[in-house]
């Protein structure tokens, strides 16, 4: 077999391939025997067809298309090793056979998109600006009135339910006049005012005592009536106002550790401080990868592009709107956005995420960076517990949907930005320098944030949906 490529751009390659008929001989018998044993002809024993006969009872052509449909795969997989393209092709090739008649050497094309040759720019010079870390006393107050909150109790009352009232309720929902079948609720408990349960549901029960009943109207989010105008009756059976714990000495030692309350907001003020550092990170990771990828270039394969938006599309329509209970229609006016708007932006994200991929996979090869089982192990932990799942059931389903490259990929991506940031000047919004070489994110989650296939959406992750882009392409 003789091959050579042909770089038709960056991003693409032809490569031509020449195959002598001998060696075509191995999956010209295997296509004999498996013709055989599809097929009967009265006087032969099934499997013991001469192939004389299968040539004149089905075609000699028959047989020869099977015979290079076994055998292509195989020789560009040769042609692949031989042009040391292995680590480069993405995605499967468009084959073209250009010239193959029985008893001479067959001849074909491949044209398949490749990564592009990347060269890492000098990123020391890079320099951004984030937010600096304050913690108005405000912000400790409104923490401490959160805690304060989920220690609220409830005392029934016999009066009107105001807001900021408990009030036990039960619901039923119709369309056009018929209950839903899942349009039936009874004994939820609803804070007035918390927005958390139906639109309209405030004006409804404000002001009704126990057992008093409204009907109202509002758009179901979920179930089977998601997106339409519902009818639904409230029945009020209890109304319970709410007492919130003085803050106090006392509220501290039941909602914490510590004996006084001086204490407790002395350590929300810590923690608010741990949280603003790591916005921080993140917010310097994110304008750092922004700076990195407006100095590099880096050329786009027009399939994998195709391939990435299809599929960030696919999982919102199929998989984040069922959960949702959306329609493109409730979740562009939700968004405030056109269709056309969407493609745009759907678009950028991906051209955006692949380029990610290709720029920090050049410095994981670049700065030889390897990735351990531990920050392996650490990594999985924290997708699992991100994920609502168990570790042992996160690995389980990575390893079953053949993930492991990827959450390697990006572990490896993470370390990759973990040294750029390291290497440029990160500023605070005060003026200050600030120093992230001590941050341990490992995690990749700015590099994914970039990368994954969220499409802009609040939905949440499904399981087993990890990163699509070159990865998945490159298997295939």
């Amino acid at each position: 077999m003789k091959s050579a490529v042909e770089t038709l751009n960056p991003t693409r390659v032809r490569l031509t391939v020449e195959v002598p008929f001998e060696e075509l001989k191995p999956s010209l018998d295997a296509a004999y025997k498996k013709i055989n044993q599809q097929v009967t002809v009265p006087g032969f024993r099934k499997g013991k067809i001469p192939a004389r006969v299968i040539d004149q009872r089905f075609g000699r052509g028959a047989v020869l298309e099977e015979a290079i449909n076994e055998a292509l795969p195989k020789f560009y997989t040769e042609a692949v090793t031989e042009g040391e393209l292995s680590d480069s092709v993405l995605g499967q090739p468009d084959v073209d056979i250009t010239e193959f008649n029985d008893g001479d050497e067959l001849k074909f094309t491949a044209e398949v998109e490749i990564r592009p040759t990347i060269e890492i720019p000098d990123y020391s010079g890079i320099e951004v600006t984030v937010d600096a870390i304050e913690v108005p006393e405000e912000d400790v107050d409104t923490s401490l009135e959160q805690l304060r909150d989920r220690f609220a109790t409830t005392t029934p009352v016999e009066r009107a339910a105001a807001e900021g009232d408990v009030v036990v309720v039960d619901l039923q929902a119709s369309v056009d006049g018929k209950v839903l079948e899942d349009g039936v609720a009874t004994g939820v408990s609803y804070t007035i005012g918390s927005g958390q349960l139906l639109d309209g549901i405030d004006e409804a029960v404000t002001g009704l005592e126990k057992g008093g009943t409204a009907t109202f109207t509002s758009s179901l989010s979920g179930g089977t009536g998601a997106g339409e105008e519902a009818e639904v009756k409230v029945d009020v059976t209890d109304v319970q106002a709410r007492e919130l714990p003085e803050l106090d000495d006392e509220f501290a030692q039941l909602a914490s550790e510590f004996d006084t309350l001086e204490e407790l907001r002395a350590d929300s003020r810590k923690r608010l401080e741990r949280i603003k550092t790591y916005d921080q990170a993140t917010q310097a990771q994110e304008k750092v990868l922004d700076a990195l990828i407006e100095l590099t270039e880096v050329p786009i394969p027009e399939k994998l592009l195709e391939s990435e938006i299809e599929t960030r599309t696919h999982n919102l329509e199929h998989h984040q709107f069922p959960a949702l209970g959306l329609t493109w229609d409730t979740y562009l006016e939700r968004e405030g956005k056109t269709r056309e708007e969407y493609d745009a932006e759907v678009s950028a994200q991906a051209t955006k995420g692949i380029k990610t991929q290709f720029i920090l996979d050049e410095l994981v090869k670049s700065e030889k960076l390897s990735v351990n089982q531990e920050e392996l192990t650490e990594h999985l932990m924290r997708r699992a517990q991100s994920s609502g799942m168990s570790p042992d059931q996160f690995a389980q389903a990575v390893v079953e949907n053949n993930q492991v490259q990827v959450l390697v990929g990006e572990v490896a991506r993470g370390k990759a930005l973990a040294v750029v940031v390291e290497a440029v000047k990160v500023t605070d919004s005060n003026g200050e320098e600030v120093d992230l070489s001590d941050e341990e994110d490992e995690d990749a989650e700015t590099v994914e944030a970039a990368s994954d296939a969220d499409a802009g959406t609040d939905a949440d992750d499904a399981a087993d949906e990890t990163p699509e882009s070159t990865e998945q392409s490159d298997k295939a």
